[in-house]
């Protein structure tokens, strides 16, 4: 899933502050499941909202809407685009590609993001999530039996773990990072396939993740007119 979390409250008020219609707008799956811009913390930023232009003197007119993605066309139906094209200003809780893909639907609709995106990651425990994915376009999990190496070594080193690491922890951040490395050399002991790390892995292809621009992924069966 995509992590995110919300902005500082000062630098959202100062997003809308000097406009009078508003719409809050939430995305109901990642940012919901992340607590970062769900129906619930786009109720209660709301609030936050109307109290800070209280204290200035001011009144801020704010709508809710909260839409089970904002990454995919079908969910801005007739009612959740009126309100777009009513507000002064919509400040997304969607990630970053949430609020890009508005201004894309509504080129006239001044966009404001309510988060920071973080990153592809896993629920590790309740309110803590860890990375797991940098989306590189070119998925090694294979060779290293479902252990990024890419993601989850400060290096990205294919052939580690390198000289920094001590007691399986990395050297960036001996605190709370694993060696990636050291998970690997662990996870292949598991399966008895030790023998497997003595074979030196190309460099990698990077020409995948960034390379050229924006990336897309076209499935001509799924495609039609119309």
């Amino acid at each position: 899933m995509i992590v995110a979390e919300q902005k500082p409250f000062e630098q959202i008020y100062d997003f809308v502050k000097n406009h009078n219609n508003i719409l809050v707008m939430g995305c109901g799956t990642c940012m919901t499941v992340c607590m970062a811009g769900g129906e619930n913390e786009a109720g209660v930023l709301s609030k936050q909202l109307k109290l800070a232009a209280r204290q200035n003197n001011a009144e801020l007119n704010i709508e809710e809407q909260t839409i089970t993605r904002q990454c995919d066309r079908e969910f801005f139906d007739e009612a959740v685009t009126g309100k777009i094209k009513e507000a002064d200003v919509v400040l997304s809780l969607g990630c970053g590609v949430g609020v890009q893909y508005i201004v894309e639907l509504f080129p006239g609709v001044i966009v404001r993001p309510g988060v920071n995106t973080k990153f592809f990651g896993a629920n590790i425990s309740q309110g803590l999530w860890s990375e797991r994915c940098a989306g590189c376009g070119e998925c090694v999990l294979d060779q290293y039996e479902g252990i990024c190496p890419i993601t989850r070594c400060a290096k990205s080193l294919m052939n580690g773990p390198c000289g920094g690491s001590a007691n399986g922890m990395c050297e960036v951040n001996p605190e709370n990072t694993e060696c990636a490395g050291q998970l690997i050399y662990e996870r292949f002991k598991q399966l008895g396939k030790l023998d497997k790390l003595m074979e030196i892995k190309p460099p990698k292809k990077w020409s995948t993740a960034r390379d050229g621009g924006p990336r897309r992924v076209a499935r001509e069966d799924m495609m039609f007119d119309g």
